[in-house]
């Protein structure tokens, strides 16, 4: 039995302890005051020392007549919880296929491949303009922390922030930056291609939400001079054209582009996109005259994706092309990016930009999906059209007009991450090094070498949050150069931590004989 003194001293601690939970879950419900409203955080899961805020509004719904047009500011003065993941708002709208049977799987395939192609099992909705935001330690005005924004990817067709490979909270609290990623409209509900109207809303979603980061991070300790927007594969491709499209008014100090780039492929042509859009409306009985839009917005969230789902695609050399994607306005993407960049018509801002060394190992999934030939000879030419040559292409452009660029190429190949034998570094399987999600995504844990390997990746990315233009120099890292120069950067080169520096012909001695070529590149997109 326990002793006065010995019963004294337990609730001592007793009290202290609850003591410091509760300032500390004090601080995290404060709120903070945005333009969306008083919003309320709470300590990330894994990382307790980060506070998360989840589906913070940052544009309007885009419900019923607001449906394909472009987004609007959203303004209040209620307080907002953003304290539990089913506040981190709904998905926005698409067509979720689930998981393959894909021969030799491995026992993880299925956790890796739903985390990276779906919107994280939870709602949907056209209300569905939102950011998490992830800040190490306490939201404070003045601490003038960098900031990294991220887009996702999906082929501009499915994904979304919810997902176990995006959570922001390891990055935050490794490398002291914020963390921001967002949710933009997809498929046709983001680019449908109808005549008549402003085009490509979901890249305007994107815009947006920087402009709410710019007027809303200080209140959370972010820097709105050190803004630097990051996405993978169409999110990258995303991040290039924002560049191109705000030359002037770019709101970022700094660009990183993972696996995609202007040169990747071809945007849809407006007379193609709008047969696109036809077709569905002429599906939903809406016809290809007359009122079209006012129609098609009368129409349930359920029913236009049923219509989607029935445009057929356009022929392709491999892969298909999704129907519904980004299309040429000559305002937020262009038809030429090769001669606007001779041109130097981008925000000449410093560029982080590399690809991983086998993208098709992820490809192949999509090809036995949908009964598409895509031999090995196939691959490597997709490999280096949509990602290699184009990576190459785009940094060889900006330096040229003497922007400080950076250029990697990724090697690693993790057992917990392997999605078939030779798999290899496949097409996304550098995100989870960088926000250093390997073990939620696998659910089998990372080994040594892996968990440095992701120290490792959050530590470039901050540094070059901190320091677009000196940060990677300062790492060691050389200036992108394209020459016979070292200064294409190997990571995880033979499961080794440390870069290795090397001439850009060692991955791109191919590309000229391409000549810029995206026949087989097209289906990555």
């Amino acid at each position: 039995m326990k002793g006065p003194a010995t019963v004294g001293a337990f609730l001592l601690s007793f009290l202290m302890r609850a003591s410091a939970l509760e300032i500390r879950d004090i601080a995290a419900l404060t709120g903070i005051s945005t333009t969306s409203g008083v919003i309320l955080g709470h300590p990330a899961p894994n990382r307790t020392g980060v506070t998360e805020f989840l589906g913070i509004p940052y544009a309007a719904s885009t419900n019923g007549s607001r449906r394909w047009l472009p987004p609007q500011r959203f303004t209040s003065n209620v307080t907002f919880n953003a304290s539990t993941y089913s506040q981190q708002g709904p998905s926005c709208p698409a067509n979720i296929a689930g998981t393959v049977a894909f021969p030799n799987k491995t026992a993880q395939f299925d956790r890796i491949f739903l985390a990276f192609t779906t919107q994280g099992g939870n709602a949907q909705s056209e209300d569905c303009l939102s950011a998490n935001i992830w800040v190490k330690g306490e939201p404070k005005r003045g601490n003038s922390k960098p900031v990294l924004v991220f887009f996702p990817g999906g082929r501009w067709n499915t994904g979304g922030s919810k997902s176990l490979f995006y959570s922001g909270q390891c990055l935050a609290d490794a490398e002291d930056v914020i963390v921001v990623t967002i949710n933009y409209r997809l498929n046709i509900f983001g680019f449908p291609g109808t005549p008549g109207i402003q085009q490509n809303a979901g890249l305007l979603d994107q815009r947006i939400a920087l402009e709410w980061l710019r007027d809303n991070v200080a209140v959370f300790g972010g820097d709105s001079d050190r803004i630097t927007v990051f996405g993978q594969s169409a999110g990258s491709v995303s991040v290039a054209y924002l560049a191109y499209a705000y030359p002037d008014d770019p709101i970022v100090a700094g660009y990183i582009m993972e696996s995609g780039t202007p040169h990747s492929w071809m945007p849809l042509t407006p007379e193609i996109a709008a047969q696109h859009w036809y077709n569905a409306s002429s599906t939903l009985g809406c016809g290809t005259s007359g009122d079209v839009l006012s129609c098609m917005q009368s129409k349930n969230t359920s029913e236009v994706l049923a219509a989607f789902a029935k445009v057929p695609f356009d022929p392709t050399s491999a892969l298909y092309q999704p129907q519904f994607q980004p299309v040429e306005d000559n305002i937020t993407v262009f038809h030429d990016y090769s001669a606007l960049a001779a041109a130097g018509k981008f925000a000449k801002l410093p560029l982080l930009i590399g690809n991983n060394d086998f993208e098709s190992g992820f490809y192949q999934i999509a090809a036995f999906a949908t009964a598409k030939p895509f031999n090995a000879t196939q691959q490597e030419i997709f490999n280096l059209e949509a990602f290699t040559c184009a990576s190459a292409i785009e940094a060889s452009a900006r330096t040229s007009q003497n922007v400080t660029v950076y250029r990697y190429r990724y090697f690693g190949d993790f057992a917990n991450l392997q999605l078939f034998p030779n798999s290899s570094t496949y097409h996304g399987s550098e995100l989870e090094m960088i926000f250093g999600t390997a073990e939620d995504v696998s659910g089998i844990p990372n080994t040594a070498v892996e968990d440095k390997m992701s120290a490792y990746f959050m530590k470039v990315w901050g540094a070059f949050a901190r320091d677009p233009e000196n940060g990677l120099s300062n790492l060691g890292w050389p200036r992108y150069q394209n020459s016979s120069a070292s200064t294409l950067v190997r990571l995880g080169y033979n499961d080794e931590v440390e870069p290795k520096f090397v001439p850009p012909s060692t991955s791109d001695a191919q590309c000229p004989v391409l000549g810029g070529a995206v026949d087989l590149g097209k289906g990555a997109m």
